[in-house]
């Protein structure tokens, strides 16, 4: 059985997948790495993060089920693209297709202000946080989204408006893809509506085996 993995956005650690996993059938064939482990104390620039998803993933035999939420969905976008005969299904929960650079220049800002403690909460601390931000501005899948062989859904809660666009831009461009939209939820579906997004993804995998 292939092997699921689940990844977090920036905002949040492995852990915030816990509950989303205790609904899940199966759950012995899930795997969430935490982002700052698998970086191996390597600066957190977006090359070095996702050169270490990369070589994380290929440690898998045979092919792997990927789910990402915000960053997560980014790396996992990009896996997919890059590697396409690795991935067997995709999931794309809050998932930008480029990186809006107004909002994550406003973020930045935002987190200046912000005390190191608050952090702690964070996938990185708060300078690794400034590195990643600032290496991600340009990234950009618009054009490629639709090399997308492999089975996909697009998640996406119906408060998180930021991200509403671009779920709408992925379903209408990754060719058979499904949209899904939560309702009462936000960004972080994973941790504000576990049960429903875990629904969502027993129904998706027992489709997708």
């Amino acid at each position: 059985m292939a092997t699921k993995i689940l990844v977090h956005g920036s905002g949040h650690k492995a852990t915030s997948w816990n509950k989303t996993v205790s609904y899940m059938t199966n759950s012995e064939d899930i795997v969430c790495p935490n982002l700052s482990s698998i970086l191996e104390g390597k600066e957190a620039s977006y090359e070095n993060l996702y050169a270490s998803f990369v070589k994380y993933c290929n440690e898998f035999d045979g092919q792997i089920h990927l789910c990402g939420l915000s960053l997560g969905g980014i790396l996992t976008l990009n896996f997919a693209l890059d590697f396409p005969q690795k991935v067997k299904s995709l999931v794309l929960i809050g998932t930008p297709h480029k990186v809006p650079k107004a909002a994550f220049g406003f973020q930045n800002i935002v987190f200046r202000l912000l005390p190191k403690s608050i952090f702690e909460t964070m996938a990185f601390d708060k300078k690794d946080t400034f590195v990643l931000g600032n290496t991600m501005k340009n990234l950009d899948f618009s054009d490629r989204v639709k090399n997308i062989k492999c089975p996909t859904l697009i998640l996406c809660g119906k408060k998180d408006s930021a991200n509403m666009k671009s779920a709408y831009y992925l379903a209408q461009n990754v060719k058979g893809a499904e949209l899904k939209v939560i309702e009462d939820t936000g960004h972080v579906v994973n941790e504000e509506n576990p049960k429903a997004l875990a629904e969502i993804l027993n129904a998706f995998y027992l489709q997708n085996p």
